[in-house]
């Protein structure tokens, strides 16, 4: 993943009543601001001066352009001087990307030995901002809305959270997700609305028979396989009987030639996201195992059973988390530590969970699965890093979907789990397990999840708001009766 080329578009509004150097102040001022956002590191997009606007027909062309340009993701607004409102409607109608208004200053002080009515009518953002805001709110324009001097930390921070939620939603935007074949038989949470998904988010989700994927194996020399298996002997820890003369070599060799042809098959398609299911491996001779850790490693999503919502949810939060180094992993709410001191929970999957997240000590292993009824799949087994996270999963309501926010904190897993070759993760989830569970379900919350080391919960408040998802966040001050409340308020207003 590299998004160096997206842009978020910097503009001022002003209008043409203070005279032609008033409004070379005024530009030179904008630039300044946006170069100074843009050289802050925290800020992982180009953020790109588009001058000021003064007219209808200025801010109608620009709202257009940016909606018609790929590299755009979002636009930042700020009123330096005032600007008459009226002037932003019929730009505001078409506008169709994130929007943040920054309601800052030029001068962060008063200079008050000099100040005079000119000073005033050019540094009046403190009611430009404010009549742009009025028209903002009359037109329902979902927008974030930052203030403070533009060179304060707090505010920066802030900035950086809706950079990376404009990334998750124009990388959600023209996402493509690939299903091998269905979800898994009469499992109801990991179904959903392919058709309503791709309407309300453009997600554009596409099944294919397993046969297109064992075809491809087909394709691939030894000498792509040994290049394959040597990345393997250098990355991890890889068992003695999985080695160039050990007993299972050929298991790795069919384990290599289907990340092969994941890869392939991804790469030519254009897809971000995929998923597979045990029920349906045709050919394969083996489930997918170290193929999907090290695709999701590298930035595609990933759902198990078919479950495609996940799958386009763990996209999303890697495209979030870009260069961040935290990790972010499909995931299971698998089993329970139930201690009347500290009640925890043991995440993990048959195979598929992501190295990113894991504390450094990564072995590949092969070991026996009984689900699937195929050979021995080989895995990637380690224990997840320790720290705060989150943990999200996105659920199809029949009118809506829904997101759900659990912060949690992983913690080391004390113990050897010899009979346990899987990667996995334990937590404890705020505010406790008691309420955390109790809540996750009246939310009616997947098993399947993603959960993330790299983001916080204004990430996510930025991204819904941005897409008009409906979000449920559990954290330390939840009660069950919080959580019956809003979810009765938000069936009212969606």
């Amino acid at each position: 993943m590299d998004f160096k080329n997206y842009e978020i578009w910097f503009i001022s509004g002003t209008q043409n009543l203070y005279g032609d150097s008033a409004l070379i102040e005024i530009e030179n001022n904008s630039v300044a601001i946006s170069k100074s956002l843009n050289s802050n590191p925290s800020i992982i997009t180009n953020i790109i001066s588009k001058g000021i606007l003064k007219s209808t027909h200025e801010i109608k062309n620009l709202f257009n352009e940016a909606n018609n340009n790929s590299n755009c993701i979002g636009i930042i607004c700020w009123m330096h001087t005032f600007s008459p409102s009226r002037m932003w409607i019929d730009g505001l109608k078409t506008l169709a990307k994130p929007l943040l208004h920054l309601h800052t200053q030029y001068n962060q002080h008063i200079p008050w030995d000099s100040i005079d009515m000119n000073y005033m009518n050019i540094h009046q953002s403190a009611h430009g901002d404010r009549e742009f805001g009025y028209i903002t709110s009359r037109m329902n324009i979902p927008r974030k809305i930052v203030v403070g001097h533009y060179k304060n930390s707090e505010l920066i921070n802030k900035i950086s959270k809706w950079n990376r939620a404009a990334i998750g939603t124009m990388e959600m935007k023209k996402m493509k997700v690939a299903r091998f074949g269905d979800n898994m038989r009469n499992v109801a949470v990991t179904e959903g609305d392919k058709i309503d998904a791709q309407i309300r988010f453009n997600i554009d989700v596409n099944g294919f028979g397993i046969s297109k994927l064992s075809d491809q194996i087909k394709s691939f020399s030894d000498k792509q396989i040994n290049i394959l298996l040597d990345e393997y002997y250098e990355n991890y820890k890889v068992s003695d009987e999985l080695m160039y003369n050990g007993r299972r070599n050929e298991d790795l060799k069919d384990a290599a030639l289907i990340e092969l042809a994941l890869r392939n098959f991804l790469i030519d398609g254009g897809y971000a996201a995929f998923t597979d299911t045990f029920e349906d491996l045709g050919n394969l001779k083996q489930l997918p195992g170290i193929s999907v850790q090290r695709l999701m490693n590298d930035g595609y999503g990933f759902g198990a059973e078919g479950d495609w919502k996940v799958a386009s949810l763990v996209r999303i939060i890697k495209s979030m988390t870009y260069d961040l180094n935290g990790g972010t992993s499909f995931m299971e709410d698998y089993t329970y530590h139930l201690n009347s001191n500290e009640s925890l929970v043991l995440g993990s999957h048959m195979l598929e969970v992501c190295p990113s997240i894991s504390n450094g000590n990564i072995s590949c292993e092969i070991h026996p699965l009984s689900i699937g009824g195929k050979n021995d799949p080989v895995r990637l087994v380690f224990d997840s890093k320790k720290g705060s996270a989150l943990n999200i999963s996105m659920i199809d309501l029949g009118k809506r979907f829904r997101l759900i926010v659990n912060k949690v904190e992983s913690v080391e897993i004390k113990e050897n789990l010899p009979n346990l070759p899987v990667a996995r993760a334990l937590w404890k989830p705020s505010p406790n397990l008691d309420i955390a569970a109790h809540s996750w379900i009246l939310c009616g919350g997947s098993h399947h999840t993603c959960l993330t080391f790299d983001l916080e919960v204004d990430h996510l408040i930025d991204f819904a708001e941005m897409n008009d998802v409906e979000l449920i966040i559990i954290d330390e001050n939840t009660s069950v009766s919080d959580i019956k409340n809003q979810l009765k308020w938000n069936n009212s207003y969606y």
